[in-house]
């Protein structure tokens, strides 16, 4: 059930306003759950993020806007056709939703809920000019009373610096009595079935103790798991950055591991699976770290922390050392042409999976470019296949030829970037007798068999 603070309730943080010499409003009303909710939400932004939020309000019998600025994302939508490969198209339009890139559509919204991008700059810091954009526009149509919720991910004392006073300036109302904000960071999964929206814990954080509760209280419609209430919107939007600092840096432990039993002529997985057999070993492995979180959220605390006059170096050091990797991986696989006797300049190389992660199609912040590029420096000939990417889209931005059904006719060796399911039923055996004679097999994340590779004939290398 959801619940609908008054304008007074929210500002003074109180529900019985009686006591501050304002009329009692009375106990709050809740909507009956077999009747349509009365609020209007609007989420800005449709990508991985805002998309799924907007169809779950949908269903949970809300009036949904969904508003974004990609005319071609909104007409794909307006037919009922899922943007992001994390839907299914039939859930597109059901429920009391709507597409819209007319900004005017905020003003007839109760909530605001922006999910825009927040990436890194050249120098590794926070671009906040999507937010304030964001802010900017919402600020501009929104009515007072109001309640603007930011999802996307920031430095702790973003909603504050950044987007309140964007919303000021744009609407002329001010901010705990013209309109009320709250933050809750996304959880967002993309490909991961297992933990949408409604089967994560929603962290929200907000201006003060009523508007909180109205914050979770709305959330509790479409998260099955809870919702926990953080103490403040700053405890809220650290906690997303920390999650994935953490990550980053056991990651980057694994990583390093990896190199140093390298060295030590020691196998890297057969040390991982003797020691995750204790309790509490934490069994993180290597990999490339892209995507649009683990990579940068890191910085965004550490940017933060040095602006008040602590230089975080373990956070630091964690991003050198994964952004390191698609060098050693690429070192790795000039490394194994050679073992097979093959002349670099005249080397083909096939790489299958070039998105972010497996069983997504998402290609930006892919890692898988950096290595390609660093082959390429040694006059290695790349050839790409995903069967879950847009081919154009990753030819443009990878500057490689890809296949659009696979062969492996010609090539030297084959590298799994990113291991997709649909890989899992490659026949090595047919695989090596496709390719050229005494091939390599790179198996970036160690996803298959290597006495496999070995039996059907390759040189094979993993992290």
């Amino acid at each position: 059930m959801t619940t609908t603070l008054t304008d007074t309730e929210k500002r003074d943080g109180k529900q019985d306003s009686g006591q501050y010499g304002i009329a009692d409003t009375g106990p709050l009303e809740y909507a009956d759950e077999t009747s349509t909710r009365q609020a209007t939400i609007c989420v800005v932004g449709l990508g991985y993020v805002g998309l799924p939020l907007a169809v779950g309000f949908a269903q949970a019998e809300y009036r949904v806007i969904g508003y974004d600025i990609d005319e071609s994302t909104v007409e794909k939508l307006q037919q009922g056709i899922d943007t992001t490969g994390d839907l299914e198209d039939d859930v597109i339009q059901d429920g009391d939703i709507s597409y819209t890139t007319n900004a005017s559509a905020i003003s007839q919204s109760d909530y605001v809920i922006i999910t825009v991008p927040t990436p890194i700059d050249e120098d590794d810091r926070p671009d906040m000019s999507y937010v304030e954009s964001a802010a900017r526009t919402v600020g501009s149509k929104m009515t007072a009373g109001t309640t603007v919720i930011l999802e996307s991910t920031v430095y702790p004392g973003s909603t504050r610096s950044v987007l309140v006073p964007a919303l000021e300036e744009a609407s002329g109302l001010t901010a705990g009595e013209g309109f009320f904000v709250g933050y809750s960071p996304e959880r967002a999964t993309p490909g991961d079935s297992e933990h949408g929206l409604e089967d994560v814990v929603k962290v929200v954080g907000a201006s003060n103790e009523s508007v909180l509760e109205d914050v979770a209280m709305l959330y509790e419609a479409v998260v099955d798991v809870g919702i926990h209430r953080a103490p403040s919107i700053e405890a809220a939007e650290a906690c997303k950055v920390v999650e994935n600092a953490q990550r980053d840096l056991n990651i980057a432990f694994a990583n390093e591991l990896t190199r140093v039993l390298e060295q030590l002529n020691i196998d890297p997985a057969a040390v991982f699976e003797a020691a995750s057999t204790k309790w509490n070993f934490h069994d993180y492995r290597p990999g490339l770290v892209g995507g649009h979180c683990i990579p940068v959220d890191p910085y965004f605390l550490a940017y933060r922390s040095a602006q008040e006059g602590y230089d975080p170096k373990l956070i630091r050091t964690s991003r050198e050392v994964n952004e390191s990797m698609p060098s050693y991986v690429a070192e790795m696989t000039i490394k194994a042409l050679n073992r097979c006797g093959k002349t670099l300049r005249d080397s083909r190389v096939l790489v299958l999976g070039l998105s972010y992660k497996p069983n997504v199609g998402d290609i930006r912040s892919s890692k898988v470019v950096n290595v390609i590029d660093e082959l390429e420096e040694y006059d290695v000939d790349v050839e790409g296949y995903d069967p879950l990417a847009d081919d154009d889209v990753v030819r443009d931005a990878f500057g490689i030829d890809v296949q659009d059904s696979l062969s492996f006719n010609g090539f030297d060796a084959v590298m799994l970037a990113t291991p997709h399911s649909t890989f899992e039923s490659l026949d090595l055996e047919e695989v090596a007798t496709a390719l050229e004679a005494t091939p390599a097999l790179i198996d970036v994340t160690g996803a298959l068999e290597e006495r496999d590779a070995a039996n059907a004939g390759f040189v094979y290398r993993r992290l």
